[in-house]
């Protein structure tokens, strides 16, 4: 697992210091992975789940917030764990501010949405073209492909962005995918990042095994579920709602 370098002359705070980021992320990680699948189980809307969220966007907050600060400063700089950490970041407090604001509201915090998910798309074809221009092909020891799923999810999350700002917010279903994909998206990084990016941590045969691909499949599968259950929910009601003006 890689670590932060500290100086071995360094002062005693400084290794506990650099210790307690450590295990804080990873901590917030855990905590997030696991709070994130309890959201999934509940009830949608009931108590649990209210519960479950809350405690998924401070985990997530703090374990992307720490990864995206400390990767720049690992003994090979990691640009992919920062694009990683910062877009984890603004995917959960996007889907976060989806539900938490009244619908059909917007205010200058979603020009600055807009603002981050375009830079980070920017920042991450960047990469791609360093990687590409490398003898190796890899930028940070990853390949050019390793950015390339950024510039979707980045590109996918700023059309979302200028779309509620054109529509002046968003409300019922849409409101509701937009919560949904992207708290979900955040949850699968989060899943790679551990299963896909720290193997070494699992034993020997599971590794070998294939398995740790499954948590990532399983996330989208629920994803497409989940949208595609609120998208029959909200066509269902708009046929009702047809139904009764004839009547």
């Amino acid at each position: 697992m890689t670590v932060l370098y500290i100086n071995p002359e360094s002062s005693a705070l400084v290794h506990a210091a650099a210790a307690a980021v450590l295990y804080l992320h990873i901590g917030a990680g855990s905590v997030g992975l696991l709070s994130g699948v309890a959201a999934f189980v509940a009830r949608k809307g009931s108590q649990a789940h209210r519960l479950a969220g809350k405690v998924f966007v401070v985990s997530m907050l703090i374990m992307s917030g720490i990864g995206a600060c400390v990767a720049p400063f690992l003994p090979t700089p990691e640009r992919a764990s920062v694009i990683a950490g910062i877009l984890t970041f603004y995917l959960v407090l996007s889907s976060w501010m989806a539900v938490k604001r009244k619908p059909g509201q917007i205010d200058r915090f979603d020009y600055g949405l807009l603002l981050t998910s375009l830079s980070l798309s920017a920042a991450a074809a960047f990469f791609i073209g360093l990687a590409s221009q490398s003898p190796g092909g890899k930028l940070d020891g990853q390949p050019a492909e390793a950015f390339v799923m950024f510039v979707l999810i980045g590109s996918l999350a700023a059309v979302g962005d200028l779309r509620l700002i054109l529509r002046r917010g968003v409300s019922g279903a849409t409101r509701i995918a937009r919560h949904l994909w992207r708290m979900t998206v955040a949850l699968f990084i989060a899943a790679n990042a551990l299963f896909l990016g720290q193997p070494q941590v699992f034993p020997k045969a599971l590794r070998s095994s294939g398995l740790l691909f499954v948590p990532a499949l399983l996330i989208l599968a629920l994803l497409l579920f989940w949208l595609a259950h609120t998208a029959w929910g909200a066509h269902r009601r708009k046929r009702a709602s047809r139904a009764m003006l004839k009547h």
